[in-house]
């Protein structure tokens, strides 16, 4: 399915859509199975699915960069957060040594994670930050 803007917000307008990285969907999570630990974080955390139809709806809105930064978001979902972290910090300016840390990084999230959209971002920033010379050499 292909969300359109009018189908913002989904868990209002598709509640039956939502489901969290368990697969329970949103009616599953009250109050009373946070209590009775029928509900974990896993089904609080966001999933490729969710981030794909925001992407759906802001690129219906005009939004394209905003549709990118969710689509990557959803590659990003199942990489570890220390992972994730170490690539934002290379992606800071003056933080890489080389392109090669970028490109390594690229590398990564490309083999390991199958993170494509995230790889070719980082692959996209490495050619930037050589052109402009914001690798640590800089400060």
């Amino acid at each position: 399915m292909t969300f359109r803007v009018r189908d913002y917000p989904i868990a209002e307008t598709h509640p039956e859509k939502v489901r969290g990285a368990r697969g329970k969907p949103l009616s599953d999570i009250t109050l009373d199975a946070v209590l009775d630990g029928s509900i974990t974080i896993e089904d609080l955390r966001i999933t490729p699915t969710a981030l794909e139809a925001q992407a759906d709806i802001a690129r219906a809105a005009g939004r394209p960069r905003l549709a990118d930064n969710f689509l990557r978001a959803a590659d990003l979902v199942s990489v570890p957060q220390d992972v994730v972290m170490r690539a934002y910090e290379l992606l800071r300016p003056g933080r890489a040594k080389s392109k090669a840390d970028l490109t390594d990084m690229a590398h990564l999230m490309r083999e390991t994670y199958k993170a494509e959209r995230i790889a070719a971002f980082i692959d996209e920033a490495a050619d930037v930050y050589e052109q402009r010379g914001l690798f640590t050499k800089r400060y």
